[in-house]
């Protein structure tokens, strides 16, 4: 289990060092699978309340070895809500499938080190419940047109060697006509995704960055090549494709790192299968630059100048926000297919208008435009 099989590409489960189970599920048919799967990696049955677990330490410190111990259990609360976006800035509708918290790779950027309560990884076995979810939101609301991702509180492959979830997702969705899934990921780990019937339902998108970004920030994930290649693999089993410039950091040569990258991407994927392109400058709360200050000082980016938002995150100035948004578009308009839409992510309409030349009412609003690049695409 330690690596692909494609091109020794890395396997983030390999970085797991002990899998905790909670008492009421490991009778779990799903728990069973997973264990079936781990290998050597020990086991360890914890009671109700948690308190066998082993301690990892002080916080944030905490968070580095929680990397490494899995936590299986139920999800007892909703797994779908809507995502939260905030109302001072355009919000695409999306809808957020919780299917777990954090991963085992470890981005220096990643915003869940400002939001977790826990340092372990945890992943919810009671799929019944999670299909059960989504069919009764389905029935509820029949005109609606949902954009499901899995990708928010997690990796959406990091651990699918081990969890299989994703070949249920993608069979689930296959005939759901109201409904696209995305699996979002920095991985390169996607044979689960070979030899479905996915119906045109399931896109699978990967997070880019510039080649520094990637090298120094985003620690133990798939290089550039190794994402950018298993994109195309997908690409050739039929899947629609998206990617997320976000965090655009800005860096000693940034400019240049992105066009490189954007110029690697197309030249490895097929246009036509881009359904979306999301751009995004790095945004943060501001307990996230104290936290990631202390687990990684050797990062510099922090250290740039910001402003509050009006979200309350740090934010580059709007200038220099521009600035980068307008060189990766210029160079995206080069290469991208003219159906593929390509939008801001978290943003106003002023950045819009000056990014763009319109803003995203004048097309219908950006659900509209992410929903007709899904579904008027032959």
């Amino acid at each position: 289990m330690k690596n692909s099989k494609q091109n020794n590409v890395p396997d983030p489960v390999s970085y797991i060092s002990m899998i905790h189970v909670e008492a009421d599920s490991i009778d779990h048919p799903v728990t069973r699978e997973i264990l079936s799967r781990a290998g050597s990696i020990p086991v360890e049955v914890i009671s109700e309340d948690n308190h066998n677990m082993e301690d990892l330490g002080f916080y944030p410190k905490s968070l580095t070895a929680g990397k490494r111990h899995l936590l299986l259990g139920k999800n007892r609360g909703k797994f779908f809500k809507p995502c939260p976006g905030t109302k001072e800035y355009v919000c695409c509708d999306y809808q957020v499938l919780n299917i777990g918290m954090n991963c085992p790779m470890d981005c220096v950027y990643c915003i869940l080190q400002a939001y977790l309560n826990n340092p372990h990884l945890s992943f919810f076995v009671n799929f019944e419940d999670l299909l059960s979810e989504l069919t009764e939101a389905f029935l509820q609301k029949p005109e609606q047109f949902w954009r499901i991702g899995t990708g928010e509180f997690t990796d959406s492959l990091a651990l699918d060697r081990l969890t299989g979830l994703s070949r249920v997702l993608v069979q689930f969705m296959r005939d759901k006509d109201s409904a696209v899934l995305e699996l979002k990921t920095k991985t390169a780990v996607v044979e689960n995704l070979e030899g479905l019937d996915h119906g045109g339902r399931t896109i699978v998108s990967w997070s880019l960055n510039s080649p520094a970004i990637m090298a120094k920030e985003e620690l133990r994930t798939a290089s550039l090549d190794q994402r950018l290649e298993a994109a195309a693999r997908c690409a050739s089993w039929g899947y629609k494709l998206a990617f997320h410039f976000d965090p655009i950091i800005y860096h000693p040569g940034w400019e240049e790192g992105y066009a490189d990258t954007i110029a690697r991407l197309f030249a490895t994927v097929p246009k036509e299968n881009i359904a979306w392109i999301s751009m995004g400058c790095l945004r943060y709360l501001p307990s996230l630059k104290k936290i990631a200050g202390q687990r990684f000082p050797n990062s510099r980016f922090f250290h740039e100048e910001f402003i509050e938002g009006l979200d309350g995150k740090a934010r580059y100035f709007r200038t220099l926000r521009v600035e980068m948004y307008q060189s990766l578009y210029r160079q995206l308009q080069q290469y991208a297919d003219p159906e593929t839409c390509i939008y801001l992510c978290m943003e106003n309409n002023e950045i819009w208008q000056e990014v763009f030349g319109f803003i995203p009412d004048d097309r219908g609003g950006l659900p509209g435009m992410l929903d007709r690049s899904v579904n008027d695409r032959k």
